[in-house]
């Protein structure tokens, strides 16, 4: 068993309850981390012999331009495909964060993290 993370995937979204976020959107950061046997791809240097991280990121870029109220909802979705398309993968975790957030006081982000297995 190993793992592939991909973090720091930085994005534009509409995501939240408020209008105004619907309308002015925020930046946030999505960090992944996908766990596979990789023991035959570190002998075959196959690219179809590993999970693709490329992959991830595109599914991570798709799901977040879907606007949502709740991050878990959007973090539940990357999860989701993560395992219908990529079936190598055994467990993951996908953590979302929503960067200067508009809660009413200086936070410098809020995080929701979910993790999925097979």
């Amino acid at each position: 068993m190993g793992t592939i993370k991909v973090n720091n995937i930085k994005l534009y979204a509409y995501h939240g309850c408020l209008d105004e976020e619907a309308k002015i959107g925020s930046e946030y950061r999505v960090d992944v981390a996908v766990k596979a046997d990789l023991k035959k791809s570190a002998k075959t240097d196959a690219l179809e012999d590993t999970v693709d991280y490329v992959h991830l990121n595109h599914i991570v870029k798709e799901e977040m331009a879907i606007r949502s109220k709740l991050l878990e909802e959007v973090a539940q979705r990357i999860l989701n495909r993560f395992f219908k398309e990529l079936r190598m993968i055994k467990k993951a975790t996908v953590s979302v964060s929503k960067i200067n957030p508009p809660i009413g006081g200086d936070v410098e982000e809020v995080v929701v993290i979910l993790k999925k297995k097979r």
